[in-house]
Parts: C-alpha cells; structure tokens; sequence
C-alpha cells in the first residue's frame, strides 16, 4: 500500500548537505536529544540486503556486476560506476529512490504511532536534487562546511580518492545553490563539540517554533 504525507502530523526536519559536511555526525546528535531520525542512506542499504527484491532487480538490470562473492551488493564499485555514466545513474535512482521515499513515509507514521514526538528529522542527501521530499519538510536544515574540509573528511570517513570525491560533489547539487535554497544553516568548519552546540541550539528554537504554531 502507498502512503503519502498527509498521513503524517509532526512537524519534518529535513538535514542535508554535501558529502563529508557532517550530517551523519548531526543526525546522531539529534538522537542523542530523543528526537526521531530516519535515514535515508540508512533505508537504501535495509532495501539493497541480500534477498530483497530491490537488490535482485539492480542484479538484473546490471547484468550481476556489482554483486560480491557472499551475495552482497558493491557499493564502492556501483557508486563509481553511477557517478561516471548519468544514463545508468537514472536508471539506478528510477528504481531505488520511490522505494526509499515509501520507507520513509512509513518509519515517519511508525514513529508518531509509538510515541508521537514534538518532531522528527530526515536525513536526505540529495534533498534539493528532486522534490520527492518538499511536502514532507517544514524546516530545510542545510549542514554546511568549507569544501576543502568536505574532501578532507570524506576521504578520511570513505577511504575515497580526491578525485572520486570531487567527482561525488559535481554530481550533487551546487553548494551555492544548497545554502540559497535552506531554511537555516549550520556551518561545521570547527570540531564536533560546536556542531553539537550548535545543534542543541537549533533544537531548542526549533522546538519553540513547534510550541508556538500548535
């Protein structure tokens, strides 16, 4: 059955930003706060698990190249070679990106089902590069660092190339356009005690904001 986002009632978060910029380190803190995250890298890799008919159809479509030895799908190797052909690219997102869009609808509703919070975040990587997600956002948080710093820490976290990293951040959206189309912004060039700080902060507004427009 198909859902769709009228079905939810809480206020949508909705965290993205380049790679290497930090979101998964906010997502984490915003658990830390008791506030509900669904990941939708989280979603894409229980959807891409051995046996599920999503990975068997991506076996298919790619003629079996991106499976390991155990079963599993390659990642690494289908990641480059998405990033290096947009056809196929596409192709991959035409079959993955509803599914994940449909798993998230469901998480949401699960999620004020068992203990309906004040809100709840999304962590979607390309947020801006479809509007599959803008009915579901009330806020568009844009986590934001100097892009030197987004290849140093991606390199570091994914054991990528500088290369496949930049050529990951052509493939994204522009950060100029990113930090244009936010409803805020949190700059993480420092350590990750004032990403927190500053996370804690935009919690406390944030939840004021949800107190007020109740």
């Amino acid at each position: 059955m198909r859902l769709n986002s009228t079905l939810i009632h809480t206020p949508i978060v909705a965290l993205t930003g380049g790679i290497g910029s930090g979101k998964s380190e906010a997502a984490k803190q915003f658990e830390k706060l008791g506030v509900p995250v669904v990941d939708t890298d989280v979603i894409a890799h229980e959807l891409t698990a051995p046996g599920m008919p999503i990975l068997k159809e991506i076996n298919r479509i790619f003629n079996g190249n991106f499976l390991m030895h155990d079963g599993t799908l390659d990642r690494t190797k289908l990641r480059a070679y998405v990033f290096n052909n947009n056809t196929e690219r596409l192709k991959l997102e035409a079959l993955i990106h509803p599914a994940i869009y449909q798993r998230t609808i469901t998480k949401l509703i699960e999620n004020e089902k068992s203990s309906p919070p004040i809100y709840q975040v999304i962590v979607v990587p390309l947020l801006f590069e479809s509007n599959r997600y803008s009915g579901l956002a009330h806020t568009k948080l844009v986590i934001d660092c100097d892009e030197n710093l987004q290849i140093q820490r991606a390199m570091a976290r994914s054991k990528l190339t500088e290369s496949e990293v930049t050529s990951m951040m052509r493939a994204q959206i522009s950060r100029t356009v990113r930090l244009s189309l936010a409803d805020d912004v949190i700059e993480n060039n420092g350590s990750l005690t004032e990403l927190k700080e500053k996370i804690n902060e935009f919690h406390k507004k944030f939840i004021k904001t949800c107190i007020v427009s109740k």
